[in-house]
């Protein structure tokens, strides 16, 4: 009684240990609970902090003056009767925070993109690991109802065999095919531990997710087509990649940025007012004081120059990242459309015949009517060809989401 307990222990704390989640609910718990995704938001408020202080200008400088020593009254620190005050403000010159707040706004779309870039790639991961689990679970309900019937065979043919009733090559016949169902079984289950770690990373969540999408889901999923030819997918990925716009954005903020260098050449002006209670023309002289530096030179001129080279080179990388996006949609567009006809080539009543020839075998061996040699290059090949056509669909979802991945729009209708 003890041991029934434990066991139902056991299977109630295992469930428990699961949790069935559609594609959406994965999704919005990634939204909420992605902490990668999280920590890269805090660089755009780290952005709006720089624009907070692209906008504060310099202090203002107060200043005074007191006498040290008088020579006539041979008297130190003769305060009472010669002292001053000043006050002086640095106003900037040729539009410099103008052009300093411009970049920092600049940054700030910049980091915009790259957070949208960060939520469409880890985006991308989870649903490609929701499906890659989702098949993997498929394919080890699958092995397991064929193990499960060939343990039984086995058994049973070792016991007659040792009854010298049929011969041990048939037993070890059925023997290595259970073998390479077991090894099966085990690539399998460790492909789909790796699938939950990486669901856990991606949502937050710390029990196993067991994919919850119905036959029908997955088939209209299978079936649904990109909308729009090759061309007009590559014109969609241009217009939304946030990789891509992220590099032409680069562009203009690195215009901006050789303006503000550009502004800093121009001298800065230091505007104030003094007061002095004996040391001018008059008593209690109140005066208007400005400086600027003599521009003899271009001070910033380097950092101009390196400013304009960073220009040209962030176009020549636009113009790359534009040839790769283009090559990588032409790509993952062909590999969708090979694969999907690949599939479609796959009749739904072949499938059906496939499940109702492995039933018929199953059937006819149970009755004699067919030999243990026909019977196991049956199994085995209804094996390899069962994981085969769920792998053709997993990458049929892959390809998929690739295709999402780069054109970052709704494509699939």
């Amino acid at each position: 009684m003890n041991r029934i307990a434990v066991l139902c222990l056991a299977v109630s704390s295992f469930m428990a240990a699961q949790q069935q989640m559609s594609l959406l609910d994965c999704e919005e718990a990634f939204q909420k609970n992605n902490l990668q995704l999280l920590a890269e938001q805090y660089n755009i408020n780290m952005a709006d902090a720089d624009i907070l202080q692209a906008k504060i200008w310099e202090l203002p400088q107060l200043s005074g003056q007191f006498n040290a020593y008088n020579p006539q009254g041979k008297k130190f620190f003769d305060v009472g009767h010669s002292k001053g005050a000043g006050i002086t403000q640095l106003i900037y010159m040729g539009g410099k925070k103008k052009n300093e707040i411009a970049f920092a706004k600049s940054n700030k779309e910049l980091a915009q993109l790259q957070f949208s870039q960060l939520l469409v790639d880890l985006r991308t991961q989870l649903r490609t690991t929701y499906f890659n689990l989702y098949y993997e679970r498929l394919k080890l309900d699958n092995t397991e109802k064929q193990l499960g019937y060939m343990n039984d065979l086995l058994s049973a043919y070792r016991i007659q065999s040792a009854k010298g009733n049929v011969s041990l090559k048939d037993a070890v016949r059925l023997q290595s095919l259970v073998i390479q169902l077991n090894h099966d079984k085990l690539e399998i289950n460790k492909n789909i531990l790796e699938f939950e770690q990486n669901l856990k990373v991606l949502t937050g969540i710390t029990e196993d997710i067991e994919p919850l999408m119905s036959e029908a889901e997955a088939k209209e999923a299978l079936a649904a087509q990109p909308f729009g030819e090759e061309e007009e997918l590559k014109s969609k990925a241009l217009e939304n990649n946030a990789d891509y716009r992220y590099n032409l954005k680069l562009i203009d903020n690195s215009k901006l940025y050789a303006q503000w260098q550009k502004s800093l050449n121009v001298p800065d002006l230091n505007v104030g007012a003094a007061w002095d209670q004996a040391g001018g023309t008059f008593n209690n002289e109140a005066n208007l004081t400005l400086g600027i530096p003599l521009p003899l030179w271009r001070i910033n001129q380097g950092n101009v120059e390196k400013a304009n080279y960073a220009i040209q080179q962030n176009q020549k990388n636009a113009d790359f990242q534009k040839l790769t996006l283009e090559t990588k949609v032409q790509s993952a567009y062909k590999t969708w459309k090979a694969q999907y006809d690949q599939l479609l080539d796959i009749k739904t009543t072949d499938l059906q015949n496939m499940d109702l020839v492995y039933n018929g075998m199953m059937t006819n061996f149970r009755k004699g009517n067919v030999n243990l040699i026909e019977f196991t290059d049956f199994m085995d090949s209804y094996r390899e060809t069962a994981l085969q056509i769920y792998d053709m669909k997993n990458e049929i979802m892959q390809s998929a989401e690739q295709l999402n991945q780069l054109v970052q729009t709704k494509i699939f209708y």
